[in-house]
This record gives C-alpha cells, structure tokens and sequence, in this order.
C-alpha cells in the first residue's frame, strides 16, 4: 500500500511536470541563454587578436558588474574557485586556520580551502534560506570557541578560525545581518559565497553587500555565462588592488622587465569571455524576470500539492531562482523521482552530496548537521533555464 501510494506520488509530480515543460526531451537541469549580441562582442575580439587577459571588455565586464550589485569595486578571474581563492588569501586565511563553511554546498567551496592547506569546518542549514544557521552558528561557537588576542580558535582543535563563507544556496540569500554579527562577535573575515546569486536581492542590497569579500561565478550553468569565469567582488578599494594584483601574477608595472613581489597566479579572465558576459549583463534582467516567471509556474503547480513543499524565496529576499527546489516527503520518494523522471528525460537533480560525508572532508571538524542532513535527504532541484518558459506570471 505505502509503494502504490509513494508511485501516485510520483506519477503526479511528473504529470504536472511534463504539462509545463517542453515536450523536447531531454529536459536538461539548467543550460544559457545566448542572444546574437554575443555573437557580435566574440567576433569583435576575435577580429581584433584581444583573446587573452588584457583588453576594453574585461574592465566594461568589471564595472558591469560593479553598476549592476553596486558593490563599487569588481575584479574578474578565470573561474569561480579562483576568486573564492582569491578571498580566502585576501582575509588572511593561512594553512591550518579552519574556515567555517555550510556542509550543503558545491564541492568547490571547500576545495580551494583544502588545497591552500586550511581546514573545512562545517556548520548547518536553515531551512527558510537554505543557507548557514545563523542561531546554530552563534551557538556551535559559544561551545567550541575562544578569543585569543583578538582571534577565535577552536578550544577542540587548537587552530585558529579564521574566516566564514557564507553560500547563497540556490541563489536565495541568507540572513546575512544575523550572520555578519555573529562574525563580528567572533572577530571572523565573512566571505559571501555567491557564485549562484547574481541578480539576487535582501532589502534592496544585492548579494555582496554584506562580506569583506564576495566571489562570485559564470560557469556554463549560471545565471550569466563566460564560458568558465568567476570575479571577486569588494567595497575595499585597497582590497580591489590587492585582488588584480594577486590576480595578475604579482607583476609590477615596467615596460618589459618580469618583476614579481609576491606568489601569485595567472587568474585574470581573458578578454575573449569577457566579451560573452558583456553581452550576457546586458540580458540579466530579462533571464531573472524569466526565472522568477518559471518558479511561479513551479508554486502554482506544486502548492495544491499536500505531501510536498516548494521551496519559495525567503523574507525580504527577490531572488533569482537559480535552481528550484521541491521538497518531498523522504529520501524513498526522492530517488523515486529522480530515478522515474531520468526514464522521461527529466534532468533533475538531488542537493549535492554534504561535504561531511565526502571522503575527503569526513575527519573534518563540524557542528551539528541535522536540518543540511534532512534538505539532502528530501530535496530535489529542478530543470530552471530560463527559456523553458514563456507565458507564466511573474513572482511579484
């Protein structure tokens, strides 16, 4: 009885999906948008031999940015895990400082933490933003930490802690003036982790208004692409300098002498695919109002539905939507779906994997896990390009 109730389920759930989706299969779990302008900036570059690191659309794609967040200052790398490990150098985080981190995000949060020689230490979810728990983080580090001359450490470990990443999971914010307070009672640097934000607002502030740093990504299946490409963003003008600076190799200027102060890394993000997200800037707005259109399309047919919750965007918050996420009942009805829609040609997707239970990151130190542990569990993302759907009312 309960395995003809949980196929029902199912059977729904993929019903309504096929009734709003395309029939073209398959359905993939997120793919860009292109216009032909982008055609026109590639071209422009390839016409004119400016591929590589320098060139006119790197900086207007660096102050794209900046005018769009409003975060006055926009420094683009080569992808999202070289600005992430951008911030990281640029709080001060050295090998063997614990970063704290949520355990429900992509892998590439922790890594370039992990390959810097620090050490992942993971926190738990809440589940209205799906971002880190900002009473479950205050609380975790009541127990387990302690000031020293002006840092916490971990009173388990010994190590200091030195920075917190925050991750605007899904492209929905977290309470970010809850947790900014608490890393400023902690005396901790606090990283915005955004790669899935852009176009995503809390009160009127974009993603970033709230870190020391904030990375940010254009990987293929973001809202905007550069091919790869990522940027770090800041209000520091001093911080910017140090960021191109890192970023550029530590070279100094010198018509043709290769002098260098410091280690450093070739991670500007070349003229070529900056030219893309020039052209892709100048879609956001549409690709966010088509987003919100397709999440209220997914409310509308998923609300009536008792057993399941879609998840909405948090209070206060206009988010873009990136990945839609439905909640079912438990881990059963879950791979059901996922195993049931993959037959149909329907790329859904679980939450990743929690970071604790990778192998790599299993020893590492961490709070109490339970609400990430239940959204792994139940949650599935759902296909949300923005050109799957034309005519459903916007969210608000």
């Amino acid at each position: 009885m309960a395995a003809a109730a949980q196929d029902n389920l199912i059977d729904r759930i993929l019903d309504r999906l096929e009734h709003l989706l395309p029939a073209q299969r398959p359905v993939p779990l997120h793919e860009p948008q292109f216009q032909a302008n982008a055609w026109e900036k590639v071209k422009d570059c390839l016409d004119s031999g400016w591929v590589s690191s320098v060139g006119a659309y790197v900086d207007a794609f660096e102050q794209g940015l900046a005018d769009y967040t409003g975060i006055t200052h926009a420094v683009a790398t080569v992808n999202g895990t070289a600005a992430l490990h951008s911030c990281l150098l640029l709080a001060g985080v050295r090998p063997d400082d614990e970063v704290l981190m949520p355990t429900l995000t992509f892998v590439g949060t922790a890594n370039p933490v992990a390959a810097m020689g620090a050490v992942p230490h993971f926190v738990d979810s809440a589940p209205d933003t799906l971002g880190v728990d900002a009473v479950a983080l205050s609380d975790h580090l009541e127990r387990i930490s302690e000031q020293r001359d002006g840092c916490c450490f971990n009173t388990r470990t010994g190590r200091p802690i030195r920075a917190l990443i925050v991750v605007h999971v899904l492209g929905h914010i977290a309470d970010m003036a809850a947790l900014r307070a608490v890393a400023d009672r902690h005396n901790l640097k606090l990283i915005e982790d955004a790669a899935e934000a852009l176009g995503s607002f809390r009160d009127d502030r974009h993603a970033g208004h709230w870190g020391d740093l904030t990375a940010l990504s254009f990987n293929g299946n973001k809202i905007i692409t550069t091919g790869g490409g990522g940027a770090v963003l800041t209000q520091d003008a001093e911080l910017a300098r140090q960021a191109k600076h890192l970023t550029t190799t530590a070279k100094l200027p010198h018509p043709w002498a290769f002098e260098h102060d410091q280690v450093a890394f070739n991670y500007r993000l070349p003229n070529l695919n900056a030219a893309l997200g020039v052209a892709q800037l100048e879609q956001l707005d549409q690709l966010v109002d088509a987003k919100r259109r397709l999440a209220a399309a997914y409310r509308h047919a998923f609300d009536p539905m008792n057993e399941l919750t879609w998840f909405d965007e948090p209070g206060g918050c206009r988010s873009n939507y990136w990945l839609n996420l439905l909640l079912l009942p438990d881990r059963l009805h879950r791979d059901g779906l996922l195993e049931a829609a993959q037959q149909r040609g329907l790329l859904l997707r679980p939450f990743w994997t929690p970071l604790h239970r990778l192998p790599m990151y299993n020893p590492m130190p961490r709070a109490e896990l339970q609400t990430a542990e239940a959204l792994f569990e139940c949650g599935v993302c759902l296909p949300s390009s923005a050109g799957l759907i034309e005519t459903a009312e916007p969210l608000g």
